[in-house]
């Protein structure tokens, strides 16, 4: 519940990527074909400009606001800004040799916001004329992401004008422009490219292989008429419904939306049809799959490209090696039971077994509270091989003049003593989240603390539970759960994560509503319910673990950089000590929520016998989970510490999903061997895989 999950940023996020042009020098080389980069704006001067002479031509700022921005082009260089109200700059390109020719540039929208209008015009004879309507197509928050290539048009004159209208200090940012002669096609070579992508079970599709097929030129263009692979051995036949093949134009990322022909029956060795024209440049294809419920989520399954064919009559021979996935659960996706996003994920596992998963069900978009959001939980007896039906566990109202009293960020807790399960959420009666939540104790002023609970392993909850009045101070803002799960502690002492925001009153020492993490505890079995003070400052949502020698550590999100707040308390959060590793062994994406568990203290929670291995023996072998990037919510990874969270090694880290997702997770144990995870993915909004302990600690992956 804290302010950076935005998925539309209005800001530029920093991607790198590769991008091959081919260019054909001027007259006098007859049909040399050489490599040349493409004009960028790194060496121009910063700042507006009335004539900008660059590589491929004069710039002239005809209206508006033009200028050269700093470190948003490509690699971080300068690129030219185009913003306001009717911004217009026209390009005087250079001579090159006759016949047709095309214009290439990189693109980005800088803005959400209305108005928005980009346009790019060619000057024939003494008209201008359209060639370009990026209104919808150029991309907002990908850092120059909108690759545009466009024939231009026959033509004695040699200029182009580029058109913009937004919000002012807002448009488009424009970089690699290049004028070139267009050129016939060839395909110059493929590769698989190695991705890990989960392959999920009630998935519509799910990736096997990648592969990019390489280009130079655009005139007579070629297809792809055929691709021929295998299964790799470890495949089982009977978990398979289908195979696909899918194209992602102009993206790197796999969706199921790009899918060729018609799918395929699953074989060892199979052939499909494509038909697929290819673009200059990179044309990315994945062979996919759908899974039955069938599918053993403890196997991999893969593929092995062995041959393309083209329109052309040309054959290339793929020499590379299998690509496997592991296997998981879409136990949650966009849409499923009419649902816009499921966000927020909880795990934990019961006395009996049982794993417990809780959520946010957000009904009518995917933003945080307030809002029509209720918790949802769904449940699994046989270590999430298979899982009962959704059941909404906290449902607060839904009257629209209190935006819906919605009920969201669950943590889930398990009492190893009673075996009875917690579930904590936040309440908005109104606008009562985040940015709306003040001063005060009721539901009128500020966000209530809600818990529920059961007593029969998870099967039916209670009535929800309002603890506010125990737990929170009236000066703070707010106060809520972690999000993820809490523990119970060797003493029987129930503890859950969890954030509030400090007074509206500055002081000498705070600013306003300066949120930091804390604990919410109960020694009596839930009975009676009280909170820590604050451990750091800026910190938000975090996970709490007990450690050998009974200290509790807490892991926390941070506002301020890229890297995890680590903080040590054995008062129960009256007082706080930095860890060892705190602000240096653990990074995260600009702030995002993290899980972490103590694996021999998970064990103990559950009656279940388990055989002597390091996850029994080893009382400081922990657990992390949270996007692998300091750029973005994305390369999902579990990594490992033997020491109680001193070190992390790079040797204990298996990466689990890649792509980009919203990014949060939680970790339960699911027997000695195997840890469960749940997770924000990108293939499902709720993702969950068993994963081989043996497989996160093995160094010789």
């Amino acid at each position: 519940m804290v302010p950076q999950r935005s998925s539309l940023p209005t800001t530029p996020i920093r991607l790198t990527w590769t991008l091959l042009i081919v260019w054909w020098l001027g007259p006098g080389l007859g049909n040399a074909l050489v490599p040349a980069q493409p004009m960028t704006f790194e060496t121009a001067k910063p700042g507006g400009f009335a004539n900008l002479e660059t590589g491929v031509g004069v710039w002239t700022t005809v209206s508006g606001n033009a200028s050269i921005q700093e470190g948003f082009g490509k690699d971080r260089s300068g690129c030219l800004h185009l913003s306001g109200d009717e911004t217009v700059v026209e390009l005087d390109y250079v001579d090159s040799p006759t016949g047709e020719q095309e214009l290439s540039f990189l693109s980005e929208r800088w803005t959400s916001q209305q108005p928005f209008r980009f346009r790019v015009e060619q000057l024939v004879g003494e008209q201008w004329k359209a060639i370009y309507n990026g209104d919808s197509l150029t991309r907002v928050g990908r850092t120059l992401l909108s690759s545009v290539r466009l024939k231009l048009l026959k033509s004695d004159q040699n200029r182009l004008r580029f058109l913009v209208t937004s919000p002012p200090a807002k448009g488009v940012l424009i970089d690699e422009v290049n004028v070139s002669p267009v050129r016939p096609q060839i395909v110059t070579g493929a590769e698989v490219v190695p991705v890990i992508l989960p392959a999920l079970i009630g998935a519509k599709s799910s990736a096997l292989l990648k592969l990019n097929i390489k280009t130079t030129g655009s005139l007579t263009p070629i297809s792809l008429a055929q691709i021929s692979g295998s299964l790799t051995p470890e495949t089982n036949l009977d978990a398979l419904s289908s195979i696909q093949l899918h194209a992602t134009v102009g993206e790197t990322e796999f969706h199921a939306a790009g899918m060729l022909g018609d799918p395929i029956d699953p074989a060892k060795a199979f052939s499909i049809t494509a038909n697929q024209p290819l673009s200059e440049g990179d044309n990315f294809f994945w062979i996919a799959c759908t899974l039955n419920d069938r599918a053993d989520l403890d196997r991999t399954i893969g593929a092995v490209c062995e041959s393309l064919s083209f329109s052309d009559g040309s054959e290339i021979r793929v020499d590379s090696a299998a690509s496997r996935q592991r296997l998981g659960v879409s136990l949650r996706a966009g849409g499923d039971q009419g649902v816009h996003t499921y966000r927020i994920p909880g795990l934990a596992t019961t006395k009996r077994g049982t794993l417990i998963a809780v959520y946010d069900v957000r009904y009518r978009g995917g933003g945080d509270l307030p809002g029509d959001i209720d918790v949802g939980m769904s449940r699994s007896t046989d270590g999430g091989r298979s899982w009962q039906p959704m059941q909404i566990i906290m449902d607060l109202g839904d009257d629209p003049a209190m935006r819906y009293d919605g009920v969201g960020d669950p943590s889930i807790l398990v009492d190893s003593v009673t075996g009875t399960i917690w579930c904590s959420g936040l309440w908005s009666h109104g606008n009562r989240g985040w940015h709306g939540s003040g001063p005060g104790i009721t539901p009128a002023e500020t966000g209530q603390f809600m818990l529920v609970r059961s007593d029969d392993d998870g099967v039916t909850w209670s009535d929800p539970i309002n603890i506010t009045e125990q737990i929170k101070r009236p000066e703070w803002c707010l106060l809520l759960q972690g999000p993820g799960k809490g523990i119970t502690m060797h003493d029987g002492t129930l503890v859950f994560p969890a954030q509030y925001q400090d007074s509206l009153n500055a002081d000498n020492r705070t600013a306003n509503r300066l949120p930091r993490s804390s604990i919410v505890f109960s020694r009596d079995s839930g009975k009676t319910w009280s909170s820590g003070g604050g451990a750091y400052d800026d910190t938000t949502e975090a996970q709490v673990i007990e450690l050998a020698d009974g200290q509790l550590m807490l892991n926390c999100r941070y506002n301020r950089e890229s890297k995890r707040v680590v903080m040590m308390t054995n008062d129960l959060g009256k007082t706080w000590t930095q860890h060892a590793s705190h602000r240096s062994a653990l990074i995260e994406p600009g702030a995002c929520m993290a899980s972490l568990i103590n694996v021999a203290r998970e064990l103990e929670t559950m009656d279940s016998e388990t055989v002597d291995s390091e996850s029994v023996e080893n009382p400081n072998l922990l657990l992390f989970s949270n996007p692998n990037s300091t750029s973005g919510r994305n390369r999902m990874t579990i990594k490992a510490s033997r020491d109680g969270g001193l070190t992390w090694p790079e040797e204990h880290r298996l990466l689990v999903d890649e792509q980009p997702s919203a990014g949060y997770s939680c970790l339960s144990m699911i027997d000695d061997e195997t840890v469960g995870i749940l997770y924000e993915g990108s293939q499902a909004d709720m993702t969950f895989q068993r994963i081989k302990l043996s497989d996160i600690l093995d160094t010789r992956r």
